[in-house]
């Protein structure tokens, strides 16, 4: 983790995140998943159906179910727990990004006729 730490530039960091429509963009293309790392009792409540759901706390007994080969954009209702489990992905070799706004400002966007824009 220290070497990872020491070997981030400012460039880097510009690029830790995905914003929505880069998002939808990445999906569509099948670059990208969503890891909703929200708790069970949050995701029993709403759910976003295109997203993997793995609660944060499981994150390192269930690595196995997340591609190597795509962007795993982490997201949670606003963007705390998020940047935290990317950091945890990245530390494990993934390439993780946090979604800029977090699931609220997805639903935002994606509600009514605009959920059309992503394909799932």
């Amino acid at each position: 983790m220290d070497n990872m730490v020491r070997n981030t530039m400012m460039k880097d960091v510009t690029q830790m995140k995905v914003d929505i429509e880069e998002l939808i963009e990445l999906i569509n293309e099948d670059k990208a998943i969503l890891l909703d790392i929200r708790y069970p009792f949050e995701t029993k409540v709403w759910s976003v159906k295109f997203a993997v759901e793995i609660p944060y706390n499981e994150l390192p007994d269930r690595l196995d179910e997340l591609p190597e080969d795509k962007i795993i954009v982490c997201t949670c209702p606003a963007e705390y727990r998020a940047d935290m489990a990317k950091e945890y992905l990245r530390y494990k070799g993934f390439n993780a990004k946090t979604l800029s706004g977090g699931l609220i400002s997805l639903m935002q966007r994606l509600k009514g006729s605009k959920a059309k824009d992503i394909k799932i």
